[in-house]
């Protein structure tokens, strides 16, 4: 399952230099006369070219990649379809804007969308830049048709950057603190969080719809907007049956459900859409990452009758549905299909759940695996409580990291680890990346 490219690079982790390498630690030097210290910096190797699950830095250190740019090279780096297909797109032309002469690539992405995303019924698409982009116009979309102003979200919920995605996060920091005020009419009411509620789907349904009902009032809700599987809170899979129950509440107050498959959709998840697990088919569903292998493309997919609600010329934008990430998009749709990457996300899901469950049995730090597909996560804690252990997973981190694998934390707390391998990797790259992380819980444990 790895790309032909790969093997002009090699598909071995191979670490020459101190990470990061002497070119690295003079870019690094340039970066600090020139950008804003406001940009975050995770692991500061400079890359130079990437194939499949290979990264390769300016020092020319081969890096094992497990974290897929947060789940957006889903079908790995420098793919040659979606290479071929990107090259023709630019010799050809690279921009028009949509909403001055339209291109056929963008009609048949939301083609593709229309196939793909849950449910037999007639739906339309609208494209934009970046999650945030598709949140914020899934917002407008759903307060248009319903012309109802509330919008209920979710502790450890993660929605994007812009002003009504920043209201729309759970977390503070570093997303929201010092950047308000926000938009209003936006309500938080508890997640399904297994590990820490111990609550049954259907109780902790019950719990959320309850607070809806006495808070804002069900007459009042545009739209209820939830990640199927929460990303930056901390890859929280919701017990069984808190989706199911939702959608039923929606459905019967005339509620858009919104499903952000930002980071779990494209068959990160082992489905083609998270919400696809338990057979939840949203009003409205948001797309980015994996839909365009690397290129910034993203879309609101829903009802035809409530995605054209809006009149025309409400929802648009000059770079949306760019004709380049469009061809992009159409080409790594191609490659899942062809290689059957959805199933190898339930391939990846049982060696790395085997793994970690194997390890968290002979460590104290560890509370909880979990996650679907491509998507899992260890989440840390002090040895014998539930505490989070975010400490420990910054260490863990920058041992991955000094070793040439990278994996990338996340947690409202800050205390989980993430994994989002390229569905390309193959099982000894995996194998290879597993024995490094466990490695570093053993060094931290």
């Amino acid at each position: 399952m790895v790309s032909s490219l790969e093997s002009s690079i090699g598909s071995e982790r191979r670490v020459l230099t101190e990470l990061p390498g002497p070119a690295s630690r003079a870019l690094q030097e340039r970066r600090h006369n020139v950008v804003s210290s406001s940009v975050a910096m995770g692991f500061p190797i400079y890359i130079d070219r990437a194939q499949g699950a290979i990264l390769v830095d300016v020092d020319g250190n081969h890096i094992l990649d497990l974290g897929s740019g947060i789940a957006v090279t889903g079908i790995g780096h420098a793919v040659p379809e979606l290479v071929e297909a990107v090259s023709q797109q630019v010799a050809s032309f690279t921009h028009t804007c949509f909403g001055v002469t339209p291109y056929e690539s963008y009609v048949a992405v939301c083609e593709e969308l229309a196939a793909l995303t849950p449910g037999t019924h007639e739906k339309r698409s609208a494209l934009f830049n970046s999650g945030a982009e598709a949140v914020e116009n899934a917002v407008k979309i759903a307060r248009h048709a319903t012309r109802r102003s509330a919008v209920i979200v979710f502790d450890h919920a993660y929605h994007g950057r812009t002003n009504l995605t920043m209201a729309l996060t759970a977390k503070n920091m570093p997303y929201k603190d010092g950047f308000g005020p926000f938009a209003p009419e936006v309500y938080r009411v508890p997640m399904s969080y297994p590990f820490r509620d111990g609550l049954s789907g259907a109780d902790a349904a019950a719990r959320a719809i309850a607070e809806i009902e006495s808070q804002v009032g069900a007459q009042n809700v545009a739209a209820l907007l939830i990640e199927p599987v929460q990303g930056e809170g901390g890859f929280i899979v919701p017990a069984a049956g808190f989706l199911p129950a939702l959608s039923k509440w929606t459905t019967d107050h005339g509620v858009v459900f919104i499903a952000d498959e930002i980071q779990s959709g494209f068959g990160r998840t082992g489905e083609w859409f998270a919400v696809d697990h338990e057979g939840v088919i949203p009003d409205l569903v948001t797309t980015a990452k994996g839909l365009a292998g690397g290129m910034p493309l993203a879309g609101v997919t829903g009802r035809a009758e409530i995605m054209n609600a809006v009149h025309e010329g409400g929802i648009g934008g000059t770079y949306g549905g760019n004709p380049v990430a469009a061809v992009a998009a159409l080409a790594a749709i191609r490659v899942m299909r062809d290689r059957n990457l959805v199933m190898r996300a339930r391939e990846l899901e049982a060696i790395m759940l085997t793994s970690l469950n194997a390890l968290a049995r002979d460590v104290t730090i560890i509370g909880d695996v979990r996650g679907r597909g491509a998507m899992i996560a260890l989440e840390l804690v002090e040895p014998g409580t539930t505490i989070p252990h975010a400490t420990a997973a910054k260490a863990i981190v920058k041992y991955c990291n000094d070793h040439g694998v990278i994996v990338l934390s996340c947690g409202t707390a800050g205390n989980v680890i993430r994994l989002l391998p390229p569905l390309v990797i193959t099982d000894e790259q995996l194998a290879d990346g597993l024995e490094v992380l466990a490695e570093a819980v053993r060094d931290v444990n």
